[in-house]
């Protein structure tokens, strides 16, 4: 149960760094860029008494009034989704973006109530000035041992430019990978419009639950 609980907020402020916070300038370093919103996700939970006390709909409002400048979030829903993504419609893929989002707002926004006293460091960075997509392997560290919170980002041109995160890594769990495995079963079932169907309906339900 521990164990778990570890792996919801690690999750959790994974995905407030994905979702939630403003870009920098283009010629950030990869490794920069994960730093300051681990830095900016844990200053913000510390110092909003309503996060604090347990104000889920507080987190939820919070995270989803934000853009997401620092990730290519089709590319995460287009990997999640797997091969069925070529074959769905504008209007599907929209849909499919929009639900998969609200799923990890709803999802990993109450993991945020837990977080305490944890920091985050960010190992150095093996990568060429030349690459195009690079790994950021960062600690969380608190009570216990020190957990493996990683990032896979890529360097995007034009209008926009920098560093985009399009997966991320709890505990050797990606977390596409993870999802794609669970889309995949859904979509061999009752096809795309299933899918977008019972994200619908699971969102529904995270929002009743509060």
């Amino acid at each position: 149960m521990k164990r778990r609980l570890s792996l919801l907020v690690l999750w959790a402020l994974a995905t407030s760094a994905l979702l939630g916070l403003p870009a920098r300038a283009a010629d950030e370093a990869a490794d920069a860029l994960i730093r300051r919103l681990s830095t900016e996700v844990l200053d913000s939970i510390r110092t909003d008494k309503a996060i604090q006390g347990g104000d889920v709909s507080r987190i939820v409002a919070l995270v989803d009034a934000k853009i997401m400048p620092n990730v290519n979030f089709q590319r995460m829903t287009a990997s999640a989704v797997g091969p069925a993504w070529r074959q769905a419609t504008p209007d599907q893929q929209k849909r499919l973006q929009e639900e998969f989002k609200i799923l990890l707002v709803r999802t990993y926004a109450g993991a945020l109530t837990q977080v305490s006293d944890q920091t985050i460091q960010v190992k150095p960075m093996r990568a060429a000035p030349e690459d195009r997509e690079v790994v950021v392997r960062t600690e969380v560290r608190g009570q216990g041992d020190a957990i493996q919170l990683d990032y896979r980002l890529e360097r995007t041109p034009g209008e926009g430019a920098g560093w985009k995160i399009y997966n991320l890594n709890v505990l050797g769990v990606w977390l596409v990978e993870t999802y794609r495995s669970q889309f995949a079963q859904e979509i061999n079932a009752r096809g795309l419009a299933g899918l977008i169907n019972t994200l619908s309906e699971r969102n529904k339900t995270n929002a009743r639950k509060g």
